[in-house]
């Protein structure tokens, strides 16, 4: 998915060929389904990897090794890193419905050692908080959907959770809206559950540039130069367990089919 070139000129539906070069698997096995990862660099060079596994936060070094794991609420979603700090979407009531049965917060962690430092209530998220990412200074948070809604929204807060603007990607209906987010290589990427599992891009500005069927609702994140992690997830025979993985993307090339409008 790194390097990713789409030109289309039209909002297109397309298909990534997959070139996952190597996988990273996270040790252990957890109480729920990965639900996103990050790394804790924004250079290329990163020393670890966080994982969510909903009632779990787990971190490993890079290549895969237990450093941390710990016991978290349920439901916490994607992460974001910034400055030392571990930031995780949170909705500790009901997805996918309308205003008033979500309680979106982000809880934050300190990235060394995932002890809880403090909690900040994003209530504009109506529909619950599910992702989020660190750009320029600002939080970006996504989350559920309900049924019959034709775009997706993006929530943007300043550094102290003051809430600045609520962005539409004008991307039709996707089942329960947007569970991972990622910017990088100049675009927005929004991973999104349902069948078809679809990537929706965004330009920085939020316009919405196109969809790609692919499944990127588990886990993305820019990784080494010119690469990004991808997450993957089993779920274990037996007890009510999961395991999960990353796989290393690069070098990959969009791969057109017919042009769709949104819906």
């Amino acid at each position: 998915m790194a390097r990713v070139a789409c030109l289309c000129l039209a909002i297109a539906i397309v298909s990534l060929s997959a070139c996952a070069a190597e996988r990273i698997d996270c040790p252990g096995q957890y109480g729920g389904h990965l639900q996103g990862v990050v790394t804790d660099s924004a250079d290329g060079n990163p020393a670890a990897i966080f994982w969510s596994f909903t009632v779990d936060l787990v971190k490993t070094d890079a290549k895969g090794q237990l450093l941390k794991a710990i016991n978290v609420p349920t439901h916490h979603g994607d992460l974001a890193y910034h400055d030392g700090k571990l930031y995780a979407a949170v909705n500790l009531k009901l997805f996918n419905e309308e205003p008033g049965k979500a309680d979106s917060w982000v809880y934050v962690y300190d990235a060394n050692d995932l002890s809880l430092l403090s909690k900040h209530a994003v209530p504009e998220v109506v529909h619950g908080a599910g992702g989020m990412e660190f750009r320029n200074g600002h939080f970006y948070i996504v989350g559920g959907l309900p049924t019959g809604y034709a775009e997706n929204y993006v929530y943007e807060y300043d550094a102290n959770f003051t809430f600045v603007k609520r962005h539409i990607i004008a991307s039709g209906h996707t089942e329960k809206g947007i569970q991972t987010v990622a910017y990088f290589n100049g675009a927005w990427w929004f991973g999104c559950y349902g069948e078809p599992e679809l990537l929706l891009k965004a330009d920085e500005t939020f316009q919405f540039l196109a969809k790609y069927e692919e499944d990127w609702a588990i886990g993305i994140a820019p990784f080494t130069q010119g690469t990004c992690l991808r997450g993957v997830h089993k779920r274990v025979d037996g007890p009510k367990l999961w395991t999960g993985a990353v796989l290393v993307e690069t070098n990959c090339t969009p791969m057109s089919s017919p042009a769709a409008p949104a819906k």
